[in-house]
């Protein structure tokens, strides 16, 4: 029945789905940088928001979201969230309701439309096969973040082709500490089966969002970084079947 259903949504995805998420990403990205520019990058931000939202409608994707009442809107965060999609972006930015800014691979800044919209509302891209300059671009982001916007990383540093989480990096962690603000762990599960990773076997489904209490740094000050990233880990993990 899963093989037959899968067939019957083909033609639909390669000739409505794929033509509509162009459209919406040029819309919305263009948008979003005239509000950016007219406003300011916190309105132009909500057109991330109406994007992810719309792709997530039409493909579809049904999401369940759990822990709301664990964000203080007045506070900035590090979120860190597991990475399991390109559809775990779809979910974080339509749903979890935080002004933050994205920490990216530099690869992204060549997408049409979205590329630039990314760069002119103020999140980050990282260049990852040159340390310099993803030290720079960190050191860069700690000013954009403060009076409730947040900074949001991936720290397996790219999607899981399994359903095991990869080892964390510590660029999250040391921001935490840095800018002395707790960190927002996030568990993000059942979009891989929506959209695999490096494949486009895209299929309807439902996923799922768990927004953990924050984790004050305080008590981490005097103590190895590991153990910050084991126990975000481990919390992250908690919530994954």
């Amino acid at each position: 029945m899963k093989k037959l259903l899968w067939l019957l949504y083909q033609p639909y995805k390669w000739c409505i789905f794929a033509p509509l998420v162009g459209i919406f990403t040029m819309i919305c990205g263009v948008s979003a940088v005239v509000l950016a520019f007219t406003v300011n990058d916190k309105v132009g931000s909500y057109m991330g928001v109406v994007w992810a939202r719309l792709i997530s409608y039409i493909t579809p994707m049904w999401l369940t979201v759990t822990g709301r009442e664990n964000i203080d809107k007045q506070r900035s965060y590090v979120i860190v969230s597991n990475h399991q999609s390109q559809y775990d972006i779809m979910a974080l930015y339509g749903w979890l309701g935080v002004d933050f800014k994205w920490v990216m691979k530099i690869e992204l800044r060549k997408v049409p439309f979205l590329g630039i919209a990314c760069e002119k509302l103020g999140h980050i891209y990282i260049d990852r096969s040159r340390s310099h300059k993803a030290l720079e671009s960190i050191n860069a982001a700690k000013k954009k973040i403060s009076g409730g916007t947040s900074v949001l990383f991936f720290p397996e540093g790219t999607r899981s082709k399994t359903t095991e989480m990869l080892i964390f990096r510590k660029g999250a962690f040391n921001m935490a500490l840095d800018l002395d603000i707790p960190i927002l762990p996030v568990t993000i599960e059942g979009t891989r089966k929506i959209l695999p990773t490096e494949t486009i076997n895209l299929f309807p489904g439902h996923a799922r969002m768990r927004i953990h209490p924050p984790v004050d740094i305080a008590p981490y000050r005097n103590r190895d970084l590991a153990e910050l990233m084991d126990d975000v880990r481990a919390i992250i993990h908690s919530a994954l079947d």
